[in-house]
């Protein structure tokens, strides 16, 4: 029997033997201490869960142990600004599918001007092949807004076979912006990709063909979308604004 191609990143695990201490980061973090089996969805993962939970850790570790640059953009990108990354990829063990995806990316929020920046360079170069930026529709993404040039990448770059590490992809997007994502993501999907998005939009959290796991002090979870404080929060503001503002700002008028 034949294996499917996806998911092309099956799962993930801690290497524990190889842990030097427990105590240091990012060891210390209860998601990657409690990692032992963390399996993929073969259309999105989203991972989720308060700030500092450890989810940009974990995006970053998974992305750089599969042969990404640790500041994002394919695996062709050898750029590095600043090395901050942890030293996490060099502990963790990839379960991959027979199939390779014939495209990737890794794309951090926080450093994407980074990956504008190296594209520049490279089609500085001389050289006889077509120039990097006509991947993503020919104008410079510095020339773009933020939300624009990550827009011109999922429309233009991304494709059919491709594996997608996408760290906070909201982070530059209008409500509008994020539906548009989605339904780009759907078309990429249905040509055989796959998405790992870590997220705090209850908008793109939403898709309904994904598996969510929250990072808590405990390690993961898998919740279903109604169980995510990022919906229950939202469906509360929304349905009545005037009402959470009296109860946000309720202390605050009592000892004024």
């Amino acid at each position: 029997m034949q294996m499917s191609a996806r998911p092309y990143l099956r799962s993930a695990s801690l290497k524990r033997e190889g842990v030097p201490n427990y105590d240091a980061y990012p060891f210390c973090i209860p998601a990657v201490r409690e990692l032992h089996d963390l399996k993929f969805h073969s259309d999105v993962t989203f991972i989720v869960g308060e700030n500092g939970c450890g989810k940009s850790t974990l995006l970053e570790g998974i992305a750089a142990a599969w042969g990404f640059n640790p500041e994002g953009g394919t695996v062709n990108f050898r750029f590095s600004t600043r090395a901050s990354h942890s030293e996490l990829h060099n502990h963790l063990r990839l379960a991959k599918s027979v199939q390779r995806p014939r495209d990737g990316f890794f794309l951090r929020a926080e450093s994407f001007f980074n990956v504008a920046t190296d594209i520049e360079r490279m089609d500085a170069e001389p050289s006889f092949a077509l120039r990097v930026i006509d991947s993503y529709a020919g104008r410079s993404l510095h020339e773009q807004s933020h939300g624009e040039s990550f827009l011109a990448l999922l429309l233009n770059r991304f494709g059919r076979n491709g594996l997608y590490i996408l760290d906070e992809p909201e982070a530059a997007l209008s409500p509008t912006r994020q539906l548009a994502v989605l339904r780009r993501m759907h078309q990429l999907i249905d040509n055989n990709s796959q998405f790992i998005i870590a997220t705090h939009s209850p908008i793109l959290m939403a898709y309904p063909r994904a598996k969510i796991f929250l990072l808590d002090h405990t390690g993961f979870t898998a919740v279903r979308y109604e169980e995510t404080e990022h919906y229950a929060v939202t469906r509360e503001f929304l349905a009545d604004p005037a009402r959470t503002m009296d109860q946000l700002f309720a202390d605050d008028e009592r000892d004024a």
